[in-house]
């Protein structure tokens, strides 16, 4: 295997992904690298969601330097080709710098938007949703499930004509040009990348993972992620802050209905990580972060 430029960790929600890329980046400092981190999730841009949103903690930061955490304000909307434009430019400036880009994150998007060059659509003009909600009450579910058939039949395919709530998301999706595409029309499951990429997918036994989500969420409640959104939801956060995993769901106290569409997230996830090409995938359930670390290490030794 040649020598990546960058190394890139994929993996479910819960997995560890950020532990791996702190032991990762310990030893790669330990023969001489200087590694950073560039996140590639949809939401950990968000200041003040940090702990619904699962972004490094303050103590990881300070063993791995992060970029694109917690940027934005809660009130801002952002689109995976906003992110395109800045994780290029991290990642281009700390090569030239001469450091190593860590990309690290679980959302497919927005990890393939940091690696390769994505043809993705601008943002949707501000109101879309609220467009596609006045559509909604006017047509009915089934008028708009049979638009999004016309739009996008795979994304169509997966969802109840009767289910507005994603009928809805999946629209709005499309307008931003965030909408999963069709595998066999899409650029995202090719080998190319931007610079040269060891792409990680980090797996963990289902069991196993389900019980560490779960654990993670009551982890979370201890932490006060409740008052977290709370907050969030007053100071008016927008259409693609509430996204976050657990948003909705902690604002009606329905922590069990956060759990059930996390664990959900982590199979589609799992999903995506199927898809990827060149992906070389990494079994945690038997090994620890810094295990893990150094085998990921030794593949991208010179």
């Amino acid at each position: 295997m040649a020598v990546p430029d960058v190394i890139a960790l994929f993996g479910p929600t819960g997995v560890g992904k950020t532990a791996v890329a702190v032991a990762l980046a310990d030893r790669l400092r330990a023969r001489g690298e200087d590694p950073v981190a560039v996140s590639a999730d949809a939401l950990e841009v968000y200041a003040g969601l940090e702990l619904l949103t699962g972004a490094a903690t303050p103590r990881e930061r300070t063993r791995l330097e992060h970029r694109l955490l917690g940027f934005l304000p809660v009130d801002a909307t952002f689109s995976a080709g906003q992110y395109a434009e800045l994780a290029h430019a991290e990642i281009d400036d700390l090569l030239a710098a001469g450091r190593r880009p860590i990309v690290v994150g679980g959302t497919g998007l927005y990890l393939r938007a940091a690696l390769t060059e994505l043809s993705l659509r601008p943002p949707p003009a501000p109101g879309v949703r609220e467009r596609w909600l006045a559509e909604l009450e006017e047509r009915g579910a089934p008028a708009l499930h049979a638009e999004l058939a016309r739009r996008a039949p795979w994304a169509a395919a997966e969802i109840s004509p009767g289910d507005r709530q994603r009928i809805v998301r999946a629209l709005e999706l499309f307008d931003a040009g965030e909408l999963e595409p069709a595998p066999e029309e899409s650029e995202l499951w090719t080998e190319a990348t931007r610079k040269p990429t060891l792409l990680v997918g980090l797996v963990m036994d289902r069991e196993l993972l389900y019980r560490e989500i779960d654990a993670r969420v009551e982890r979370m409640l201890a932490a006060g992620v409740v008052e977290e959104v709370r907050r969030a939801h007053a100071a008016g956060a927008s259409s693609t802050a509430r996204k976050a995993l657990g948003f909705d769901e902690l604002l009606a106290g329905d922590v069990d209905s956060m759990k059930r569409r996390t664990r959900n997230y982590a199979r589609r996830q799992l999903t995506w990580m199927r898809k990827l090409a060149g992906v070389h995938e990494l079994d945690l359930t038997v090994r620890t972060p810094a295990q893990a670390g150094e085998l990921i290490a030794g593949w991208c030794a010179p």
